[in-house]
Order: C-alpha cells, then structure tokens, then sequence
C-alpha cells in the first residue's frame, strides 16, 4: 500500500497537522505502509503567511502551490490512497480533488477538523479571502471515497454528502510527547491558556472573571500564542509559542482554561486545547461547546462552565483547594490515554486506509 498525504502546510508546523495525523507515520512506517507528503505552501511562505503585508511575496507563494498541485495529478496512479486535509489548495475550485477521484478513479480519505465550509480568515491574508472556496467543502465530500471527521458535529455535516463518514478524534501522543504530569505542589498559581492568532479572542469571555478573581487572589493569567493579547490585566504574562519549549511552558499551569462561543465555527473545534492539558496532568475548564463536553468529565478532570459565575466558582474552587486540584489531575491523563491517545487511536486511523 502507498498513501499520498495532500496537506497545506509543511510537516511539523501547524497543531492540525501534527496531531490529526503526523504523529501516525511512525505507526505507518511500522507496518510496512509507504507514504509520500505533499505540502501546499513551502517553509518560506509558512514563516511570513500571518505576518500583515507582503502580498506580492505571498501571492507567488500561492501561485506556486498551484502548479505543484497541477503537475501532481499526473504523478497520482503510483498511490493507492490520496488522504487530502482540508483541501488540496486553499483558493479556487476542487480541481485536484475532481481530477483525481472522477478521472484518475483515486480512494481519497478527506480529513478536516473545523467548520471549513464557513468563511473565516485572518485579518493578515483577509486581501485573498474572496478566492477562498469555501463552497469546495460539500463537493469534496462527494467525490471522497471516506471522510474522516474530528468531532460528530463535522461529521454529522459530512454526512449529508456521503455516508462514508468516519469519526476520527484529534489525538495526543502520550508516549512520546506529551508524556509528562504536571506537579501539582507548587507554591505559584498559574490559570493558562494556549492557542493561536484565530481563537484568541475567545479569551475576551472571561477576561472580567479573570479581573475579579485577581483582585481577591494572588495567581498568574498565562497566556501562550503566536500573538501577544491585549487585555488589561494585572495578572496577565504573555508566553510566545515554541515548539522547542512547547511541553515545558504548558507544565507551568495549574489549571487549563478554554472559552468558546457558542456558534456554528466554535461546535466544530475538536477540544485540542483540552486535550493537550489533560494529557498533562492538568485539569481543563472548559464551555460546553463542541466536542468540549464529551472530553471533560465535569467535576472528576475539570469543569464545564457556561456562565461568568460558573466560570468564576470553578477557578475560585481550584484556587482555594489544591486537595481538590490534586485529585483532578490524576483523572485527566487517564482519559486522554484511554479515549484520545495515538495508541487508543491506532486502529480507527489504519482502518481509513481499508
């Protein structure tokens, strides 16, 4: 079996990649399976793609992805599977997707973990969001011979175009990566946050619990992203994402926050920062959105907090009892190991090759 992976960015570089599927091909590797993966954007467009400006340099970047792609199609009849997440390129029609499903007749395995069909982009590269073809989504669907999903309200989308829809989790190698706990005895206090650019004014939710909160305790708002916050707050400190430092700056929270709105974008996030937390040790407050309230045990690994005074009760409850936290950090990594770890994982994601 040979597998072509389709996917937008280079490898070890965006959390959608890294953690739906990249972290499988080892697992591939071990059972003989050969792949070959094509990236849309090259290393040099990646660094600047949500930098503001340089339009020109981003725009031959883009043009240049699409004639990668062109000549690809004619490289396709070597591969028994094309695994395509989100989309071949990210402007114009499905022309790949097309090609190579109704011409070349190719099985491809359609992977996505956000509510792509609805518009949103980056104020960065809103001057390119008109080429978005964001309609391309239902037709993908219809030409994928299977399409994997990374929660049940994506797949419940899915299903209205084909039936061969898969639930395929958003996954956390607990062996190899995040396979440490977090010690939960330290004198310091830290409630976190983790994410990038596009989710972080989901924070804004609670950013007046968070103000309340400080003036009654002493604790440190960490926040780590690709972009500072601005949000006045005494406790506020800004981390800038690393993936070099990545384990070690999540293990400095006590507490793992993640708010989300309540829209059609939000139900479709597949809980990632969640996830991470818990496979850490770190109990996750989270908005029962999404996939959220099938992650989060509320009360046994975390919270599920709605409103600013849950929100407020569940920070306070974590703050003034460290028993309370303590017990809670041992139930989260063993969810994640059982129900959302690479090893538990394994073989729903070989059975999309089948």
């Amino acid at each position: 079996m040979k597998i072509l992976f389709i996917v937008p960015y280079p490898t070890d570089k965006a959390p959608s990649q890294r953690f739906r599927f990249e972290q499988y091909y080892e697992l591939l590797n071990e059972k003989g399976i050969e792949f070959d993966i094509k990236p849309f954007l090259s290393n040099e467009i990646w660094d600047i793609l949500y930098l503001p400006g340089r339009f020109l340099k981003k725009a031959f970047g883009i043009l240049g992805g699409l004639f990668k792609r062109f000549f690809l199609l004619f490289k396709l009849k070597q591969y028994d599977y094309i695994f395509i997440h989100r989309e071949a390129t990210p402007i114009g029609p499905s022309f790949f997707e097309y090609f190579a499903s109704r011409w070349l007749k190719k099985k491809i395995i359609y992977d996505f973990d956000d509510a792509i069909w609805i518009p949103n982009f980056s104020e960065a590269n809103s001057f390119f969001s008109f080429l978005k073809g964001y309609g391309n989504v239902n037709k993908i669907c219809s030409y994928a011979y299977k399409i994997s999903c990374g929660n049940e309200y994506l797949c419940d989308y899915a299903k209205q175009f084909n039936s061969n829809v898969v639930y395929n989790p958003t996954t956390i190698d607990t062996n190899n990566y995040h396979n440490r706990v977090k010690d939960q005895n330290g004198k310091e206090f830290v409630i976190g946050w983790t994410g990038s650019h596009s989710t972080i004014r989901y924070i804004g939710e609670i950013v007046p619990v968070i103000a309340k909160l400080e003036k009654k305790y002493k604790f440190t708002f960490r926040v780590i992203s690709d972009f500072k916050p601005e949000f006045e707050l005494e406790s506020l400190e800004y981390v800038k994402w690393k993936k070099e430092s990545e384990i070690n700056d999540l293990l400095g929270f006590n507490i793992g926050i993640m708010p989300l709105v309540n829209d059609k974008w939000a139900n479709g996030k597949c809980g990632f920062k969640a996830l991470q937390y818990m496979s850490l040790g770190i109990p996750a407050l989270v908005s029962p959105v999404g996939v959220n309230s099938r992650i989060v045990d509320h009360g046994l690994n975390g919270f599920i907090c709605d409103t600013s005074q849950e929100w407020e009760t569940a920070i306070e409850t974590l703050l003034k009892n460290r028993e309370t936290l303590g017990e809670m950090s041992k139930q989260t990594r063993k969810k994640i190991i059982d129900h959302y770890s690479v090893k538990s994982n394994s073989d729903n994601f070989i059975g999309l090759f089948q």
